[in-house]
């Protein structure tokens, strides 16, 4: 499965917990082995590897184990300011994000249109 913006929080950690079983099987290595490796309970692996919920750095511990560490410098990348916006600082680092009006960015989700009685209305895509 491509991972893809589209599907739910649970779907995609259910697809990183298969891989990351399937790579500690590709390593040879026990759900006991990888936990007592990352210093992180049994009970934390198998709740990783079924795609519940776990502490970031429980992740990380894993994911170092894993050899998979050096997949977070392409999870999350430093961000390179542009050249007009070094200008505008004057070297210095931006602290703040400032709203703009009419701008939606990818992360923003609205609920679904609802009617006046609380029925869902109708989306694209939907026949009448």
């Amino acid at each position: 499965m491509i991972l893809e913006p589209i599907h739910s929080d649970q779907a995609i950690l259910e697809e990183i917990g298969h891989r990351l079983a399937r790579r500690r099987l590709a390593i040879n290595l026990t759900q006991s082995d990888l936990a007592d490796r990352a210093g992180i309970s049994k009970r934390t692996v198998e709740r990783i590897e079924a795609g519940e919920s776990a502490q970031l750095s429980s992740w990380i511990r894993l994911l170092r184990v894993l050899g998979l560490i050096d997949g977070l410098e392409a999870l999350v990348p430093e961000p390179a300011p542009s050249p007009m916006a070094q200008l505008r600082l004057r070297g210095k680092e931006r602290q703040r994000a400032r709203k703009r009006k009419g701008i939606r960015y990818v992360a923003d989700v609205s609920p679904a249109p609802r009617l006046n009685d609380g029925e869902p209305g109708w989306t694209w895509g939907e026949d009448p």
